[in-house]
């Protein structure tokens, strides 16, 4: 594989098994242990199969192995060190948002998955990936879905703001991959699309770009969150305004 990491700030979203663990082995220069290869595996068995908004893109070689790795690219670009905790912690940032899956896969083990989580990979990655976890709509207060979104948004924002360097890291992260493949298929005209552009467009004036400024700040994800920010607002203006309005 070609690594483009290194040389190019937009991330590259499409990312095989292979290329990933070539990536950390050969680029990174990191030794894929025992615990690196366990996370990869429970994120195999539960993720397996499940696609992204265009319902065709694999959520692991386009979501999963791309974030993870850029984590690890900011890490050695920023000269902090790096252990198989937070690649683990990486690899594992979206477990617990499927849970309907994750309730199948574990409903045998009367101690529920977050439980198994932590006596697998310890509290750390255990706690990491709660606090990344995004709350259901449920929870919140308002008489509209607009409104709750706004109120879980708010709540969320403000977590993040006092969340420590290896949290922020992997939400910025993730929230570029999710602005730069969403905005490729804003072509696909799906009011799905349409509306997660909108959301995202306005999360990225209201919190996203100003939170890669807040101290510590991280100059690589401002430019990159940047970018993506401004190619999705164009393809908006340019593709999504023909889609059905909700």
């Amino acid at each position: 594989m070609d690594c483009i990491y290194e040389s190019v700030r937009e991330p590259t979203y499409t990312l095989s098994t292979e290329d990933f663990l070539s990536y950390l082995e050969n680029d990174a220069r990191l030794r894929v242990d025992d615990f690196i290869r366990a996370a990869m595996e429970v994120v195999q068995e539960v993720h397996s199969g499940v696609k992204r908004e265009d319902g065709l893109s694999s959520f692991l070689e386009t979501h999963t192995w791309p974030v993870a790795a850029e984590v690890v690219r900011h890490y050695r670009s920023a000269n902090r060190n790096i252990t198989s905790v937070e690649v683990a912690s990486a690899i594992l940032h979206d477990i617990l948002e499927d849970n309907d899956r994750i309730l199948d896969l574990y409903k045998t083990k009367s101690y529920g998955f977050e439980a198994y989580l932590n006596y697998r990979f310890g509290n750390r990655i255990c706690s990491i990936a709660t606090e990344l976890k995004i709350p259901p709509l449920d929870n919140y207060p308002g008489d509209t879905l607009k409104e709750r979104q706004l109120a879980r948004f708010r709540q969320y924002s403000n977590m993040l703001v006092t969340s420590e360097y290896d949290i922020k890291t992997i939400k910025l992260a993730d929230r570029i991959n999710n602005m730069v493949f969403i905005k490729d298929r804003a072509k696909l005209n799906r009011i799905n699309i349409y509306e997660k552009i909108k959301r995202y467009l306005r999360e990225a004036e209201d919190f996203y770009l100003c939170y890669t400024i807040l101290e510590p700040a991280m100059p690589d994800y401002y430019e990159q969150m940047r970018s993506a920010y401004e190619q999705m607002r164009s393809a908006y203006y340019e593709q999504t305004l023909t889609m059905p309005q909700s």
